[in-house]
């Protein structure tokens, strides 16, 4: 397969990947636990399988919470089937259940807002699909117990800092990307509930939000700020979502990074002997059978 022209390798893994991985529905079932955790994820058809593994795999690491998903609109009769045998019987949401007010629709919005509007009354963790917890995660517990928010981080360099130093980072950067754009006028936002906002360059794949009452109103305040900056075409592309939990976690009290050595983005450079939490970027997914093997690790150890 080597020889093989890279594209064709990826697609070739990418075809064999969910019978790779077929062996999660021979693992037992996850008792949930109705604990005020949340573990939520937007899933449909496609991403079933990943999904199982995501979920398991954190699940038998915190033995606590329980599921609830927000169907993209593709989960199938025999799909529910599968996730209330598998995930006792998870609350699933119809996404075009979800109202977004006053931000933009698409791109992930209805996932975010979903998880704002149920933090009012529990911790909620966001979880991607192409996710895998390969062992113990103490500090997600430890945040969990704490009410702390915390996200994995973009890069190992990634700080809580203030918007102005935000912008001055990031002028004379790229900012084609809204995400870049809008880091490049951070110094230039106006978010009145906050008199000294932050931000970080965290991840939305792994994100814990802390319950408070006040739930989605700070997205929302940042989001039309934002969108005052940029215009809403601008906001309203892929990746406005991510950099809006990025915003919220940073301004939530003692919000922790994670350790990037411990809970990471796979970037095809390795991955570290004692790591806990890999999240598997689109773009290198499938790179050297990594993602499959962190999946059948832990399908291992979940029969077991």
């Amino acid at each position: 397969m080597s020889s093989l022209p890279a594209r064709i390798v990826r697609r070739l893994r990418e075809k064999l990947f969910p019978k790779r991985i077929a062996g999660i529905l021979a693992t037992p079932p996850v008792t949930a636990c109705d604990d005020g955790l949340v573990l939520f994820s937007m899933i449909g058809t496609r991403v079933l399988l990943p999904y199982l593994v995501a979920a398991k795999s954190l699940h038998a690491q915190l033995d606590a919470g329980r599921f609830v998903i927000l169907d993209d609109g593709t989960l199938t009769g025999s799909d529910k089937a599968l996730l209330a045998h598998h995930c006792d019987n998870p609350e699933i949401i119809p996404i075009a259940s979800v109202d977004t007010g006053a931000c933009p629709r698409g791109g992930t919005w209805e996932r975010l807002l979903t998880i704002l509007d149920l933090r009012r009354d529990n911790y909620v963790i966001q979880i991607d699909s192409d996710t895998v917890t390969t062992g113990a995660v103490p500090e997600v517990a430890q945040s969990v117990a704490a009410n702390r928010s915390f996200t994995i981080r973009g890069d190992a360099d990634a700080q809580i800092l203030p918007v102005a130093e935000i912008a001055r980072r990031h002028q004379g950067h790229p900012t084609e990307h809204v995400q870049a754009a809008l880091e490049g006028r951070m110094g230039e936002l106006v978010v009145p509930s906050l008199a000294d906002p932050h931000y970080v360059r965290g991840c939305s794949g792994f994100t814990g939000f802390a319950k408070e009452p006040a739930g989605r109103a700070l997205a929302v305040e940042f989001s039309q700020g934002a969108e005052a900056l940029l215009g809403r075409a601008k906001w309203s592309e892929w990746g406005s979502e991510q950099v809006t939990s990025n915003f919220v976690v940073a301004n939530a009290e003692d919000a922790l990074l994670l350790p990037y050595d411990r809970y990471m983005n796979f970037w095809d450079e390795g991955i570290p002997t004692d790591v806990r939490f890999i999240h598997f970027i689109g773009t290198y997914r499938f790179h050297r059978g990594a993602y499959v093997s962190a999946c059948r690790k832990v399908i291992a150890q979940l029969k077991r």
